[in-house]
Parts: C-alpha cells; structure tokens; sequence
C-alpha cells in the first residue's frame, strides 16, 4: 500500500521544513514541499499536523543479551523497546554467551534477529587476543564493526597483545569501534578504595576508580595507532572533556578517519546523580562531572562528537542491588533516547537538527550503511513520528524493557514518539505495535 505523510515538519540533513513523504512498499519514493496533485484514492494518508518527522534513529551500541543472557533481555523484548522509541536499527555488541567472536557466531545471531527483531539489526564481532583470523575474514558488507576492548576487558574480550593489537589496527577492513579505558590504572584505584571501605565502597566513588586518567590514556593510546596506521576508529562512549582534546572538530564525520560516540547518560547526567540514583547509575565509563557533561554537548554542537547512542545493557534489580564490586555496570535507554535529546533540545542546550544528526544521519555515514538514515528517496522508509508538545513521565508502567526499570524513572519529557516506520510498515502506532513485522539485516556499502 501507498502511504502519504501529509502536513509534517521534516527534520533532515540540517534544516526543518513542512512537507509531505510518500511511500511505496519499503522506500520512499518523494520527500519535499507539500503535494498539490490528487493522492490516488488507495493510498494510505497520515496527517501529520504539524509533528515532527525525522528519519529512525540508528543507535550504533546496545547489548540486547542474547543469546545467553535473556533473563535481563532479548532481542524481542529490546527492539520492541527500541520501536517505541523511534530507533529503527540497532548493532548489537558481542557481549553474550558465547561472546560473538567468530563469523560463525554472527550468523547464529542474525538467524535469531530476523525471527524476533522488530528493528532492523546488525552485530559486531569481538577481537580478542586469538581470534584475528576470524576478525579479519568477517564479511564487511554484513558485519557492522570489530568490537575491541582497548585497555579494559570484558571476558576474554581484551586485546593487550601488542602485535596483534597492532595487526588489527593495520588490517581492519570496517570500523574499529573502540572501549577506551586502561584496566591498569582501574585496578590501581580499585585497590585503594577497597583497602579503605572493603566491599561496601560507595559508588560514587566509581568515576574515581574508573578515572578520567583511565580514559584518557587509553584513547590517546588508541588514536595514536590509528594515526600511525590510517584505521577508521570509533572511540564509543566518551565521557571527559580530556578526550575532546584528541580529537578533529573541523571535519564532518564522513570525512574522518577518527570519529566519536557519547552516549545519552554522559549527556544527562553529572556525578550528583550517584547520591540519587545509587547503582542504576553505574556505568563503564563512569558518568563524570558536571564539566565534563557539559563538554561533551558543546563536542557533540562542534562537531569534536559525531554519534550519540545509548550504551543499552540491562541487567535485573536483583544484580544491580548489590555492593560497588559485584554490582554490574550497565543500563537500560534505547527506549528513552530519542525523548531525552529532544528535551535537551527543549532546553536549548542542542539543536533537534544536530540530534538527528548524531543519531540518524552519522550512524549511516560512519558506518556505511546502505539506504538508511536520511529522508530521501531511494532509501528505505526508516522513519519516526514525534509530537514535541506531549508531555508524559516515565514511570514502571510504561517501561518496555524486560528488566523493567529505568534509571530515567520520574523524568518527565515533553516529546513523545506516536509512530515508528521500519521499512516502509507501521510498526508502533500511538502505543499499539505491529508484532508480527520484522525488520531486515543491514547492509553496508564497503
């Protein structure tokens, strides 16, 4: 069926202007000034009224926990989520069990995504210190990344090897996406803290274990390899104003080989937040200061930052109501994001033109991603709904994601997505989904 956007405020590719969009099966086929010919009388109109249109968002970084660990989430529960939020697309990290370190493994995961997501899905692979020949066989037209732990691990996921690190670095026919922190200074600090508290080191103390110095030394080190060896990095999750200092801010992203990601809670929240929210707020990397926060937008306004993504890893209240050293870090946002950019924007604090950006239009050019993140036509009709004047609370129960909290619980937000389109099929409706429609397996032009 035809369907015809009417009367919307298109927000793309860095202006705001009231038209229409029409689509054919999965892609848009117009997107411009409002149509004055007769729509054929079997298309599907929506009347927009003035709501703002974007392209779906593209959130580069969650962990949706299966296979292996789908007692905190799995891929239906989070892309569904993810659909309620306006993100159409997700790449997943290889932070699973099994760790997604083989090629194998990422077919295994791709079978599981297209019977379950309602987002379209891609997953990275992990480097570790033995699999380089499964890393650099990955295919790159369907593998979004190499995920690479650069001085702190997850399982066997860190790469301290020196040759090999550097092997990658040369090699790497896709992204190197990159987690910048150094375990050396972390268990240097980790050590101090509980020879004075012991178990019960309180956890606002976790930007001082998992220091500013840790980070930067790691990114530097990072850089500096890609530098030495032309590498596309992507350094996920930046959290100080330090690493700012490493990184190009006259480029646009698709002309970098060195881009940037920050994600939503280094962006909402400072280290005031540790005394509130306890260990719903512990994350690797830590959230820092107020300063540091604050750097991280005007990097994202500047164009230092080139994504803004969600870092999505949700564990149970159970796990996380625990002491500093057994607590996991991580939480739940894709459902969030979008709505809490957009308040930052209600705030006057980033524009909704540099949100869409950082969060629809880069994800795409990054990473190369074929027909995605733009309105245009010729592109699959990936697209969100929002009304800017809906204010609603976040509270336990309109929460999606399987663990079933937020540490975002009790903000209220201004903006709110009624329609999600993936693909060209309506897929959330004013909170009404389209269970039985799955999204598709990226695909990248490289």
């Amino acid at each position: 069926m035809i369907k015809v956007i009417k009367n919307a405020s298109i927000v793309n590719e860095g202006i705001i202007y009231r038209g229409d969009v029409i689509v054919e099966g999965e892609h848009i086929t117009y997107a411009g000034p409002p149509l004055t010919e007769r729509i054929p009388g079997q298309a599907k109109t929506i009347d927009a009224g003035g709501l703002l249109l974007m392209p779906g968002v593209i959130d580069e970084h969650v962990h949706f926990r299966e296979p292996g660990l789908t007692h905190k989430a799995d891929i239906f529960t989070e892309s569904r989520a993810a659909i309620a939020g306006g993100v159409t697309s997700f790449m997943d990290m290889p932070n699973t069990i099994p760790q997604t370190t083989s090629n194998e493994l990422i077919r295994e995961k791709h079978a599981i995504a297209s019977e379950k997501s309602l987002a379209n899905y891609s997953f990275y692979i992990g480097a570790t210190n033995s699999n380089l020949g499964e890393v650099l066989d990955a295919d790159p037209s369907v593998v979004c990344g190499i995920k690479l732990f650069m001085g702190s691990s997850t399982g066997n996921m860190l790469v301290n090897d020196e040759p090999v690190l550097r092997e990658l670095f040369s090699k790497a026919s896709m992204p190197l996406a990159c987690h910048c922190e150094s375990e050396t200074v972390i268990k240097k600090n980790s050590s101090v803290y509980f020879e004075k508290y012991g178990d019960e080191v309180p956890v606002s103390f976790h930007p001082y274990i998992r220091s500013r110095e840790a980070c930067y030394r790691s990114s530097a080190y990072a850089v500096l390899l890609a530098r030495e060896y032309g590498t596309r990095l992507h350094i996920l999750h930046l959290s100080t104003a330090d690493e700012l200092k490493l990184l190009e801010s006259d480029l646009k992203a698709g002309d970098k080989r060195i881009s940037a990601e920050a994600c939503l809670h280094h962006l909402w929240f400072d280290e005031t937040a540790y005394d509130k929210k306890g260990m719903m707020v512990k994350l690797n990397p830590a959230i820092k200061t107020r300063f540091d926060r604050e750097a991280l937008l005007k990097g994202l306004c500047n164009d230092s930052i080139d994504t803004i993504a969600t870092d999505h890893s949700p564990h149970t209240t159970a796990e996380k109501n625990n002491t500093y050293f057994k607590a996991p870090s991580g939480a739940p946002f894709v459902q969030h994001s979008l709505v809490a950019m957009l308040e930052l924007w209600h705030r006057k604090l980033i524009p909704v033109e540099t949100t869409v950006e950082k969060m629809c239009h880069n994800p795409a050019i990054i990473y190369n991603i074929k027909e995605r993140g733009f309105i245009r036509e010729g592109f699959k009709a990936d697209l969100c709904l929002v009304n800017p004047d809906d204010p609603w609370t976040v509270s336990s129960g309109n929460i999606l994601y399987k663990c079933g909290w937020s540490p975002l619980e009790g903000e209220t937000f201004r903006s709110k997505v009624v329609m999600t389109m993936v693909n060209g099929t309506i897929v959330y409706d004013h909170g009404t989904f389209n269970e039985d429609s799955r999204g598709q397996r990226l695909i990248f032009d490289r």
